[in-house]
């Protein structure tokens, strides 16, 4: 096992903690580096909210057992961990607003980590780029050090590819993509993420490779959710189940639909258009497929509250909506850019009160119902937009008990119900 090995991680969030964690499982000695004052603060007392586990054991317990050996620590100050370190890894995300990548958090890492720059110190980037970002952005603010990359300081990228959820097992077992600035800054790449990964370590021919084949990845998923979200509207107008058609249609040994939701949220799916359309305009290039599909999947979301809009048995401003779940996908506690949020803008400009509830999701909104009673009290549908393993979906009796004396609504954009079974339980079922 490795335990020579001091790693200083830049972003503790849904891929840097885990990431970080894999490592001081194996031994190595982990800081990790966040701007977070508070989150740094619950990571060392053993508190984080993510819904992740290996091998059976929660994040939870494997944070405070990394705590308890030492091999783990959080901490905002960056000078002592790169003063201790050897390999620096970088999971600062790039958020998107109005449009537009905001490349200053990552360029803001990078210039901690150039301040403190050592001579024969790797630079792992693992954030997703714009294709060209760590050449042309990254690596000057790192060689204003005054070291060069390749010869004095070692630069490679290496993109997460891990689904929220699975981070240890994928972190494990996924195949990587790697690429450097030169031999030398690859081959020492591939020794810090062989220490993680047991999978294939697939070397790009450049840094550019790998940004763009990561920035693909995540715009085809946009493309494919876009395929069966429109395609939707077509099974719904024939009168038949999206559902059963994309399950047909999958025995097919060379179809892999995906299914339809509510909209497409998280970090990196709504986003990855956006990392490439600065490059396609400094190319004035027109892409066309892209940007329709990042509108259709920004509809959904419209659609989803639409079709509550229509089930209401009274006036908006009269009615009560209950929302079951507000992650941007099951089983996460991750709602940034969850497509739950833009239902609930819509409904509530509509006039509709809103409860929503989700135990999974650590931050607490207006709407935010404290338990499934307060949101069903009362209400006149439910309206399902995330799977959550500690909410009982199917105890419909007690749902009909809380809700209005009117035969309430369900609109199930998951697949959970069975028309059926909800129909005899009192609802009128509503699906994509």
């Amino acid at each position: 096992m490795e335990t020579e090995r001091k790693i200083a991680i830049f972003g503790l969030g849904f891929v840097g903690l885990p990431l970080a964690l894999s490592f001081a499982l194996r031994g190595c000695r982990v800081t990790g580096v966040d701007v977070d004052e508070k989150l740094v603060s619950d990571l060392n007392r053993g508190i984080t909210y993510h819904l992740e586990s290996y091998r059976g054991t929660p994040i939870q317990e494997i944070l405070k057992e990394q705590l308890e050996t030492g091999r783990f620590r959080a901490t905002t100050d960056p000078d002592p961990a790169l003063a201790s370190c050897n390999d620096i890894i970088v999971t600062v995300g790039v958020p998107v607003t109005n449009g537009i990548p905001d490349l200053n958090p990552v360029k803001a890492a990078a210039t901690a980590i150039g301040r403190g720059l050592r001579p024969g110190q790797l630079v792992l980037i693992r954030s997703t780029l714009t294709p060209g970002t760590t050449r042309r952005v990254l690596q000057p603010i790192l060689e204003s050090s005054g070291l060069k990359a390749e010869a004095d300081f070692f630069l490679a990228y290496a993109a997460e590819r891990i689904a929220e959820g699975r981070a240890f097992e994928e972190f494990e077992n996924m195949p990587t993509v790697v690429s450097g600035v030169g031999p030398r800054s690859l081959q020492r790449a591939r020794e810090v993420l062989g220490i993680a990964t047991r999978a294939e370590l697939v070397e790009a021919s450049s840094i550019e490779v790998g940004e763009t084949a990561k920035v693909l990845e995540n715009i085809a998923r946009d493309v494919d959710i876009a395929l069966v979200n429109e395609f939707a509207r077509f099974t719904k107008a024939l009168g038949i189940d999206i559902f059963e058609v994309v399950k047909v249609a999958n025995t097919h040994t060379r179809v892999n639909l995906l299914l339809p939701g509510p909209g497409v949220g998280g970090y990196c799916v709504p986003n990855a258009l956006y990392y490439l359309l600065p490059r396609a305009l400094e190319f004035n290039l027109n892409l066309r497929i892209f940007p329709v599909a990042r509108q259709i999947n920004d509809e959904a979301p419209v659609h989803a509250a639409g079709l509550v809009l229509k089930n209401l048995p009274v006036p908006p401003n009269q009615a009560k909506v209950a929302v079951f779940g507000i992650a941007m996908k099951d089983y996460s506690n991750d709602d940034r850019l969850s497509p739950a949020h833009t239902v609930i803008k819509v409904l509530q400009t509509a006039g509709v009160q809103v409860k929503a509830f989700d135990p999974a999701v650590p931050t607490r909104y207006p709407f935010s119902a404290a338990s499934l009673e307060e949101a069903l009290r009362g209400a006149h549908g439910i309206v399902v937009l995330a799977r959550q393993r500690d909410l009982d979906y199917q105890n419909l009796a007690f749902f009909r008990e809380l809700m209005s004396k009117e035969r309430p609504f369900i609109v199930d954009t998951r697949n959970i119900y069975d028309r059926a079974t909800v129909e005899k339980a009192g609802f009128r079922l509503e699906t994509l």
